[in-house]
């Protein structure tokens, strides 16, 4: 018999799709199954030019609570070669993600922990419903706090001194210090997470697609950018690009033909 499959990709309308981490008896915990079908709808997902925005969450009452411990027996087997290959395939798995070129909103309700940590941390906006927790909790089990990404992405969220005492100390975060710490967005009640989640994202789908995935590359480009200068070249490649665009003339006559409909003096 075939394994169930756990990650779902479903897309309820057009422009947008739903990804979905389902193992919800085991709070969505990752494992080698997991890892492998997440990168893979990366991939898919990457190439899908009618997908404008993606929107990822998790089945039942829990986003992701990190990597099965049920199978870690086999750490201590893998030896260094299998252990950099189970590490590899994380990494392609959560780089899938973080460089889709949609926006990808994360709609984290129950734990967000461990690996599942990082992956929300790969979406460009988080929302957090009020039961939300996340932790970076590697170091509870005698791993480093740096993982999957985790020391790439949460400095450039929180800030470093807040991402170092949450990587040293392994406390979590409820949604309502995640909000105040710019790690979530905005905190909504656990009944409302999905709904406001592809509320945002029909927000966001009325704009051009080809505009928002160089809004997307260059705000991740140019976080690391060395110099201002080196930013606004970043922008204005991405500008000119987008000048003759056909999705962008398209646009402007439709912003012309709203201003001349609009009646003229008071």
């Amino acid at each position: 018999m075939a394994a169930q499959q756990t990650v779902d990709v479903a897309r309820p309308e057009p422009g947008l799709a739903v990804v979905t981490l389902h193992r919800p008896e085991r709070l969505n915990a990752l494992n080698r199954q997991m890892l492998t079908e997440l990168r893979a709808a990366g991939e898919h997902l990457r190439a899908d030019s009618s997908v404008g925005v993606v929107v990822l969450t998790g089945a039942g009452r829990g986003f992701c609570s990190g990597y099965d411990l049920a199978g870690a027996a086999e750490f201590a087997e893998l030896g260094p070669d299998g252990a950099l290959a189970l590490q590899d395939l994380g990494n392609q798995a959560l780089f899938a993600l973080h460089s889709l070129p949609q926006p990808v909103i994360a709609a984290v309700r129950g734990p967000a922990v461990g690996g599942g940590f990082s992956v929300a941390l790969a979406a460009d906006i988080r929302l957090a419903a009020d039961d939300a927790l996340f932790q970076a909790a590697f170091v509870r089990i005698g791993m480093s706090g740096a993982d999957m990404g985790a020391s790439w992405l949460l400095p450039r969220i929180v800030g470093r001194g807040t991402a170092a005492e949450l990587m040293y100390t392994a406390r979590g975060v409820d949604a309502a210090e995640a909000v105040r710490i710019g790690l979530a967005n905005r905190a909504v009640p656990a009944g409302a997470l999905l709904p406001q989640a592809l509320d945002l994202a029909r927000e966001i789908l009325v704009h051009p697609r080809t505009g928002l995935a160089l809004t997307k590359r260059a705000l991740q480009a140019n976080t690391d950018a060395p110099s201002l200068w080196s930013a606004l070249e970043t922008e204005a490649r991405g500008q000119a690009l987008l000048m003759g665009h056909p999705e962008t003339t398209a646009a402007v006559a439709r912003l012309r033909d709203r201003l001349a409909s609009r009646p003229v003096g008071g």
